[in-house]
């Protein structure tokens, strides 16, 4: 029995020892070793954003103290094998919302963000522009997020960072590049027609680990490859990798069922937020352009013949069936530039599933044409629309924001639909320098692929005509010498150095438009507009500066221009601020004094005359006017004292 026992004690030690741990080090021990691969995964994102390796995803960063802007590098997660991806239109927006404040989002792709007037024509300028004019006392934010080249998929991944910017209104217009748009089923940025794993892949681009895993595996992928890249050329023309995709086919149904599960997302979101959206049906030019690719399939008939045959109605007056023809001339055209109709019809299903507003955007095109069917008049080329189209984009958006009681709640101009059309086209900060620059983009689009063989191309410096130094700054421009920023200020200095100074302070208005918040451009328009002596244009400028912030200079000015007009209460006033945010200008009291003396004032005026001195001694006109001053006050007789308003 003893004996029994003992090798029953040997044969558990041996198992104890064999197995090494038991019960709950056993544990601990399995979950170490589960634990080290997420460990080391952890410790890697950490390490490689140390070292700053990728990029930020973030939609919007910080872009001055106070302000949102988007991030220039957001296209990065949806374009990975074109070198320069596409930004927005720039648009910054407050970090603290203002309590009067009334905040738009705008999402699309290229003619959402208002190619080829960009940053300037987009139909949300217009928006922006008319809610500013009707709503002065509101502070109004339009932010635009459409980028060229992109569709649903980033719509649908930046509408949480949306939300937490507390939108008031949504406005949407989009569909276009369902294939050829980045991530598409037809696109060369594509990862397959799988929804979920296409938006998986783009959330996991905040990783930096997952962009260092992708950019490996490119590395090893481009060792491998003959192909070679392709880096001339529009963006439009090297995106589009399905060059045919028939009607009807299984791409083309595939490109469909993409747009509406991401916009069925999208639109839950926003409906479970309760933001307002409103969802604009897509124009395109119709009868101003010939399909692209015209083959027949299946049952289907060419494309081009079915164009022909809706001329040929148009001709005979048929204006309907012609209206129809073109359409499906469209959608029969291999080539998916354009939305087909099965767009706008998911833009109508998904907007009655969830209380979105329908603005009809194509209908409005098409009334708003010559013929009744859009073309060439409002397009310049398949499917973006000429400035004056946009603007009818936008008067559409905002009406529908009137009718279904929308826009700001404050106080407003009580004017006509019509004025406020008409006031909004006037006062629109776009220029001829920028039509220029507009025309030599689409020159350059229409140079290329699919509008012409590329073996066919003009180079861009006998393209595009030179004939005066703002023909030259726009060239500049679109050939990426210069930057947007840099050509408006070019063409602001040529149009200062001829003498046009309207013109120079309708550049200088752009700029500021575009970057409010460079304040410095105040400044800098001001000291040039003084210096040619246009004071009136001048003080708009200080006017709007002081008005955004109280500054020593604006007050300065605007004091030293309203003694000029005679506008002494007004003078003492800008003058009296300016000393106070900054008591060391000798000329703003000299000024102070003659605005003082004008009044006959000259006990005062004297006390401001001696502060002049004071600080500037060899202040001659300010040592002039004290000794004047003096004076009288010795004999007590009101005595005409000549003052000229100075500064500098």
């Amino acid at each position: 029995m003893g004996e029994k026992n003992l090798k029953n004690d040997s044969r558990k030690i041996k198992k104890e020892n064999h197995s090494g741990v038991t019960g709950e080090p056993k544990k601990i021990f399995y979950l170490i070793l589960i634990l080290i691969p997420f460990l080391f995964l952890v410790l890697l994102e950490v390490g490689l954003r140390i070292a700053d390796y990728g990029y930020n995803t973030n939609v919007f960063i910080k872009v001055a103290p106070g302000y949102y802007g988007s991030n220039p590098q957001l296209a990065r997660k949806y374009f990975h094998n074109v070198k320069s991806v596409p930004n927005t239109i720039n648009d910054v927006f407050k970090i603290k919302k203002p309590k009067n404040g009334f905040r738009v989002f705008v999402l699309g792709g290229s003619s959402g963000a208002g190619y080829p007037y960009m940053p300037l024509g987009s139909f949300s300028r217009y928006v922006r522009k008319r809610l500013e004019l009707m709503y002065p006392r509101n502070d109004i934010e339009v932010v635009n997020l459409s980028m060229t080249a992109v569709n649903s998929y980033t719509i649908r991944d930046i509408v949480p960072a949306v939300l937490e910017q507390k939108p008031d209104l949504i406005l949407i217009y989009a569909g276009h590049n369902e294939y050829y748009g980045a991530l598409g089923v037809g696109s060369m940025e594509n990862l397959g027609s799988q929804r979920w794993l296409v938006n998986l892949t783009v959330k996991l681009e905040k990783f930096r680990t997952f962009q260092l895993l992708r950019n490996t595996l490119k590395y090893i992928a481009s060792k491998l490859s003959s192909k070679p890249e392709r880096t001339t050329g529009t963006l439009m023309s090297r995106m589009a990798e399905k060059k045919k995709i028939p009607y009807e086919s299984e791409m083309f149904k595939e490109g469909i069922a993409q747009f509406k599960g991401n916009m069925d997302e999208v639109l839950d979101e926003f409906h479970s937020a309760g933001a307002p959206v409103l969802f604009a049906t897509l124009g395109s030019n119709l009868m101003g352009l010939k399909p692209f690719i015209s083959e027949a399939y299946e049952k289907y008939p060419p494309a081009r013949k079915v164009f022909a045959e809706a001329e040929q109605d148009f001709k005979d007056g048929k204006i309907k069936e012609a209206s129809k023809k073109f359409r499906f001339a469209k959608d029969l055209d291999m080539l998916r530039f354009r939305a087909p109709e099965k767009i706008n019809d998911v833009i109508y299903k998904l907007s009655k599933k969830y209380g979105a507003i329908v603005v009809n955007a194509d209908s409005a095109l098409n009334a708003a044409s010559k013929t009744g069917i859009i073309g060439n008049d409002l397009m310049v080329d398949h499917l973006h629309p000429t400035l004056r189209g946009y603007e009818i984009i936008g008067r559409t958006f905002y009406e529908a924001m009137e009718r279904y009681n929308l826009l700001p709640k404050g106080v407003h101009h009580n004017w006509s639909d019509e004025k406020q059309d008409s006031v909004t086209v006037a006062e629109f900060p776009f220029s001829p320098f920028d039509s220029t620059i507009a025309a030599f983009k689409i020159k350059l689009l229409k140079d290329d692929w699919p509008f012409i063989n590329p073996v066919n191309k003009t180079p861009a410096y006998k393209l595009l005509k030179r004939k005066n130094r703002l023909d030259s700054i726009a060239y500049d421009f679109v050939t990426a010498k210069v930057d947007w920023e840099k050509a408006e200020r070019l063409a602001a200095d040529y149009f200062y150095r001829t003498g046009n100074y309207k013109a120079y302070a309708k550049q200088m208005n752009i700029l500021i438009w575009q970057f409010p918040i460079i304040l410095s451009y105040y400044r800098f328009a001001i000291e040039k507009l003084v210096a040619a002596k246009e004071y009136n244009l001048a003080y708009d400028f200080a006017l709007r500066k002081f008005r955004i912030k109280h500054d020593y200079f604006s007050a300065k000015w605007l004091g030293i221009i309203n003694l000029w007009r005679h506008k002494i209460n007004a003078s003492i006033y800008y003058l009296i601020t300016s000393s106070k945010l900054k008591g060391d200008d000798a000329q703003v009291y000299y000024n102070l004094a003659g605005a003082y003396a004008e009044k006959r004032d000259y006990k005062n005026a004297l006390t401001y005359a001696r502060k002049a001195v004071k600080l500037a001694p060899e202040y001659k006109q300010a040592v002039s006017l004290k000794n004047q001053l003096e004076k009288v006050l010795k004999n007590i007789k009101p005595t005409k004292i000549k003052i000229t308003p100075k500064g500098k």
